[in-house]
C-alpha cells in the first residue's frame, strides 16, 4: 500500500500551512497566532475544538464517529525556538529570535492533514482527539495539560506522536519497544566561596576553583557509577562567575544536562551528583547547592502500541521502509509525560539529508508531509477500527 490519494491531493496546502506558520514562528505558551489558525481549520473540517488546555494557546479537537467508546489521541507540538533563523528559505522567520529549528511546524501541519482526512473519510468507529501542544521544547506543556485534567477530559485508549528526523531518507520512518528518547534533566550548581582580589587568592575561597573540579569529578558518574551497558551523559554547557580579571568571585554557576534511559539510573544519577557537588565544595572550604529547573521522563513505545504504528507506517511509507528496532536517542521530549499517563507510541520521521535539529540552517522538509499524515491517520484507523 502506500500514501492515499485523497492525502497525495493535500500536498500544496499542507505546503502552505507549514510555510506560514514557519515564517510566523512563536514560542512556548505564546503561540497565539497558531493556535487560531488551527483552531480556524478544524472547525472549517466539523471538528469540536476546545482551547485554553494547559494554557491559552493549547487546544484539543474531538471528532467523534460510530458508537464505540473506544478513543484514540494523536499528538503534535507548535512552539518554535528562541534562536535566528540563517537559512534562506522563502518563507524564513519574520520574528526575529524566533525560529522553527525543530520542525514543530511540519509535526502541526501533519496532524492537521491527518485531522482533515478522518474528519472526510471517517472509516474508524470512536473518538480522536487531536492534541495540539504548547511549550515542549520547555518541557513544560505537556505537564500543563495533564494537570488541566487533558485525559480526564478527553480519555485516550492510547496516544500516539511523531518527530521528524534529519539523517533518515525521506518516505521511512524508525520506531522501537521501549525506551525511544532519554529522560533526565538540566541542572545548576551554585558554588559560593569568599571574594578576594586576584593577587591574594590565599583569602578567598576560590569558587572558580572549586566549580571546575566540580565539573571534572561529575565525569566520573557516567565512567565509575554507572552499570556497565547502561547508557548515561552528563555535560555541562556553562559556567557563569566573576566579571573582571583581577576579582576572584564569591559565587559560581554551572550549569549543564544528564540523560539516560532508565528511572533507576536517573535516580542513581541525581545522588552522585548531589553527594560530589557537596563533597567537592566540603573539601575546598566552599558551599554548592544543586537545583533541577526542568526535568523530563524517558520516553517509553509501549509494544502493541509500537507495532500498529509500525504497521501503519508500513501501510504509508511501503514494506522495508520502516525500521522496527531504531537506536533509542539521548535527546528528550516531553511526550514522555503523556506515554506515563497512556500507553502509546512515539515514531521517527525521514526529513532527509537536512541540516540536524536546533541548527539555524534547519528546515522541515515538504516531502515528508504526506507521509506522516497518512500514517497518523491509519494508526487512528487502527485504533478504532470499525472492521
Amino acid at each position: 500500500m502506500a500514501v492515499p490519494e485523497q492525502i497525495k491531493s493535500y500536498r500544496n496546502d499542507l505546503a502552505s500551512i507549514r510555510h506560514d506558520f514557519h515564517e510566523y514562528p512563536e514560542l512556548g505558551m505564546e503561540e497565539f497566532r497558531t493556535s487560531d489558525i488551527i483552531a480556524k481549520l478544524l472547525g472549517e473540517w466539523g471538528i469540536t475544538v476546545h482551547r485554553g488546555i494547559g494554557g491559552e494557546t493549547g487546544l484539543v479537537g474531538v471528532l467523534k464517529n460510530g458508537s464505540s467508546a473506544s478513543s484514540v489521541g494523536l499528538r503534535a507540538d507548535m512552539d518554535a525556538l528562541p534562536m535566528d533563523e540563517l537559512g534562506h528559505v522563502p518563507y524564513k522567520s519574520r520574528n526575529a529570535g524566533r525560529m522553527h529549528a525543530c520542525g514543530h511546524d511540519g509535526h502541526t501541519t501533519m496532524l492537521l492533514g491527518a485531522a482533515r482526512y478522518l474528519a472526510e473519510t471517517r472509516q474508524f468507529d470512536g473518538t480522536v482527539n487531536f492534541i495540539f501542544q504548547p511549550a515542549e521544547e520547555g518541557s513544560t506543556g505537556a505537564v500543563a495539560m495533564i494537570r488541566d485534567g487533558l485525559f480526564d477530559r478527553f480519555p485516550c485508549d492510547r496516544i500516539f506522536g511523531i518527530h521528524n528526523w534529519p539523517g533518515i531518507d525521506v518516505g521511512k520512518s524508525a520506531i522501537n519497544r521501549g525506551a525511544v528518547m532519554a529522560g533526565g534533566g538540566f541542572f545548576e550548581i551554585v558554588v559560593r566561596g569568599v571574594g578576594s582580589h586576584a593577587a591574594r587568592p590565599d583569602r578567598a575561597i576560590d569558587p572558580m576553583l572549586t566549580a571546575c573540579h566540580i565539573v571534572t569529578a561529575l565525569q566520573s558518574i557516567t565512567s565509575r557509577n554507572i552499570t556497565t551497558g547502561k547508557e548515561a551523559v552528563v555535560s555541562v554547557t556553562r559556567i557563569d562567575g566573576g566579571h573582571a580579571y583581577n576579582i576572584i568571585p564569591d559565587c559560581v554557576v554551572i550549569g549543564g544536562t544528564f540523560r539516560c534511559f532508565d528511572m533507576a539510573v536517573l535516580r542513581e544519577m541525581r545522588e552522585r551528583m548531589q553527594a560530589i557537588a557537596a563533597g567537592v565544595a566540603t573539601a575546598f572550604g566552599a558551599s554548592a547547592e544543586i537545583r533541577y529547573p526542568v526535568e523530563f521522563l524517558p520516553t517509553m513505545n509501549d509494544p502493541l502500541c509500537t507495532d500498529m504504528m509500525a504497521s501503519a507506517a508500513e501501510e504509508a511509507c511501503g514494506v522495508g521502509n520502516v525500521d522496527r528496532n531504531a537506536q533509542a536517542v539521548m535527546a528528550s521530549e516531553d511526550f514522555s509525560y503523556m506515554l506515563d499517563q497512556v500507553p502509546g507510541a512515539y515514531m521517527f520521521l525521514g526529513n532527509g539529508n537536512s541540516e540536524m535539529l536546533h541548527h539555524p540552517e534547519y528546515n522541515f522538509n515538504d516531502g515528508a508531509l504526506v507521509y506522516g499524515v497518512a500514517t497518523l491517520a491509519r494508526v487512528a484507523e487502527m485504533a478504532l477500527s470499525a472492521r
